[in-house]
């Protein structure tokens, strides 16, 4: 068993080519092998938002609080808001952030392969994020 008792791990702010914007994350899970669960608590600033990126073994996304915005390539962008839960398959290329007026916060669980969860891209435009 490991225990991570609350207020155990400190919150990151990940590396900026992976977002724009105000970012902070908190560890839930990083499971060892052969265990494959990661899990995150990610909070968004106003217009925030990650790059796009791609899931090994797909991804889901539970929004707890706030106003966001989702985009898979090649559809509209889409609001989302407390209580939604979005999957995106394996491979599927797409972002996910804050609203333009509202911040959001969102867990996001996923899977390692060989200890690869994602596959970091080029950063939304303010076009392609509809500000």
């Amino acid at each position: 068993m490991i225990h991570h008792p609350a207020n155990s791990r400190a919150t990151k702010t990940p590396p900026e080519a992976w977002f724009t914007g105000a970012v902070q994350m908190d560890p839930i899970i990083d499971a060892p092998e052969p265990a494959r669960v990661r899990a995150v608590r990610v909070s968004f600033a106003p217009g925030a938002r990650t790059a796009w990126h791609t899931h090994t073994l797909g991804q889901t996304l539970h929004v707890l609080s706030g106003a966001g915005r989702f985009q898979t390539e090649g559809q509209p962008a889409i609001d989302i808001l407390p209580g939604d839960t979005i999957w995106i398959p394996p491979g599927e290329k797409h972002w996910h952030g804050g609203s333009a007026t509202q911040g959001m916060v969102h867990i996001a669980i996923q899977e390692a392969d060989n200890g690869e969860t994602t596959n970091w891209m080029e950063k939304v435009t303010d076009a392609e994020y509809g500000a």
